[in-house]
């Protein structure tokens, strides 16, 4: 991979006058574009709204986004990008992606159609369009299964994905570095652990809100394996807060962004338990896939020593924020009415 190296201190001409953010009305994304407008970034966002919602942007349009902001199309489609050539953006931050594991194990075809041609075309839409810098998401899941005195990975570890998903993404990394090489595209390629927080919905989501979900709900968490299966888990404000301070950086290449630290599932559990106060047992049953990574931990001083950036929510603090929001949700509460104006605007 190719890498610019910089200081923690960015340029003060490179502050992204123009930001587009992909899938920007998803979980990640709606979080980075309220993130990237604090930063004073004129932000538009892309999303065909296929799990991405309107209300999720709740916090960027009481920060000023409006309905002209905001555009509806798919990465798959040559007009899906065409706001790319059209609105000339400094910087293109892309998030918008298949998400799910377990979606990319039932339907492999669609992960791939999303993730590797989606995302090919807006690589395509960004190398022609003359985009300053392109931020690309991809995930742990890319290293595959890695040996335990490997651990944390740093970004030089060889890609060796075990599952579609991970395929998909390092497919995507692979045709980043081509674009780079071959079209002069300036890339920071952000490898995230497992992201959780708010707005993390729905049935093949995280397993923080998965947790929270089911204990909140009267239900039982079903945890597969023995629950000793480790991940890096990170708080989605500390991804957002990531990619806003790489969008006043130049490239750096491939950086990851996570704790560092490896939390097993029963941890997980366990967190998840005392801030819902639900003390229910959950139920073990055997992994459904023959796929899965025993344990993962990234190695973040890349990170901080390129982008000065670091870890700032501990995962007890952002498991209690996490089961609050959804306490709220399961709650029903309502929705500001700027979002529910700009949700009909959308569907009309």
């Amino acid at each position: 991979m190719s890498v610019t190296a910089v200081g923690v201190d960015p340029p003060t001409d490179l502050m992204p006058r123009r930001v587009l953010v992909t899938g920007g009305a998803g979980f990640i994304g709606s979080h980075v574009v309220a993130r990237l407008m604090l930063m004073g970034s004129e932000v538009r966002v892309l999303d065909n709204f296929s799990t991405g919602r309107i209300e999720n942007l709740a916090d960027a349009v009481s920060g000023g986004l409006t309905e002209a902001d905001i555009v509806s199309g798919d990465i798959r489609a040559p007009e899906g990008v065409e706001v790319i050539h059209e609105w000339q953006p400094d910087v293109v931050v892309h998030l918008a992606a298949q998400p799910s594991v377990p979606t990319a194990r039932r339907s492999p075809l669609y992960d791939a159609d999303v993730n590797v041609f989606g995302t090919v075309n807006v690589l395509d839409a960004c190398a022609r369009g003359g985009v300053r810098l392109l931020i690309n998401a991809t995930s742990s899941d890319i290293f595959g299964s890695v040996a335990a005195h490997e651990l944390p990975v740093r970004e030089d570890h060889p890609i060796a994905p075990v599952s579609p998903y991970g395929v998909s993404k390092a497919v995507g990394v692979h045709y980043l570095d081509w674009y780079g090489r071959q079209h002069g595209l300036s890339y920071t390629s952000m490898v995230f652990g497992n992201v959780y927080g708010p707005r993390q919905e729905g049935g093949d989501c995280g397993v923080v809100s998965l947790m929270a979900d089911a204990l909140l709900g009267g239900r039982q968490v079903v945890i597969h394996d023995d629950g000793t299966q480790t991940r890096d888990f990170i708080y989605v404000s500390d991804v957002a807060e990531a990619i806003a301070v790489a969008c006043h950086h130049n490239a750096v290449g491939m950086v990851n962004i996570a704790s560092g630290r490896q939390t097993s599932v029963n941890e997980v559990y366990d967190t998840v338990r005392q801030a819902s106060g639900v003390d229910n047992a959950a139920r073990y049953e055997p992994l459904p896939w023959p796929d899965e990574v025993r344990n993962m931990a990234l190695d973040t001083t890349k990170a901080r020593e390129l982008l000065g950036w670091y870890p700032k929510v501990s995962f007890t603090e952002g498991v209690r924020l996490t089961v609050r929001d959804a306490r709220r949700r399961q709650a029903g509460s309502q929705i500001l009415s700027p979002v529910r104006a700009l949700e009909r605007a959308i569907s009309h």
